[in-house]
């Protein structure tokens, strides 16, 4: 197997993506790459109470039972396991995350949002987790995304294509050595 040079996780990658396109600048981008601190959004917060209240039952009473509901419809059965560990190497790109539940096929990854659009999570990094849980028995990860009035879902399959997500990922390493000397996030490089 090839060495590791890059430890990514598919957040990152996706900050990546959205710099890409011109929603950032270098800096940002930069300050993401070494995790600097950034305060968590009301979205981002109120995202994870969503999940813990789906997945957990703490904090339900924030949220509308029906909506709750049609996402625990939609998550495996049995939940084998929440808050799992993938990790899956690409050349010399380890990417590794927790997906959010996982059953006997299938995976979960929760999702909240205020404006859905289909097919959103066709080219997202997370789709990695398939390969990366393929040992585990798992054949589909399910994107079920809310925007709290409604209830969506997205499945992608082990047929996936990446060829977009990898095409990406040569860039981001291509731009990380461009940048060593402003990394400070020794977990990003592999020693």
């Amino acid at each position: 197997m090839t060495t590791i040079t890059y430890r990514l996780y598919p957040t990152l990658l996706n900050v990546f993506d959205r710099y890409h396109k011109g929603y950032m600048d270098d800096t940002e981008l930069i300050n993401r790459i070494n995790r600097v601190p950034v305060p968590k959004t009301l979205a981002q917060v109120k995202g994870a109470s969503f999940e813990e209240a789906v997945i957990k039952g703490t904090g339900e009473e924030a949220f509308d039972p029906e909506i709750l509901q049609k996402v625990r419809m939609l998550l495996p059965r049995p939940m084998i396991k929440t808050q799992v560990y993938c990790e899956y190497q690409l050349d010399k790109v380890l990417l590794y995350g927790y997906v959010d539940v996982i059953g006997k096929l299938l995976a979960v990854d929760i999702k909240t949002t205020s404006a859905y659009r289909p097919g959103c999570f066709a080219r997202s990094h997370q789709n990695f987790y398939l390969p990366a849980l393929r040992s585990k028995g798992i054949r589909t990860l399910r994107y079920v995304i809310t925007d709290f009035k409604a209830v969506f879902q997205e499945d992608y399959d082990q047929s996936v294509d990446f060829s977009f997500q990898e095409a990406q990922i040569r860039l981001f390493c291509e731009f990380l050595e461009a940048n060593r000397s402003r990394i400070t996030d020794a977990r990003i490089f592999s020693a």
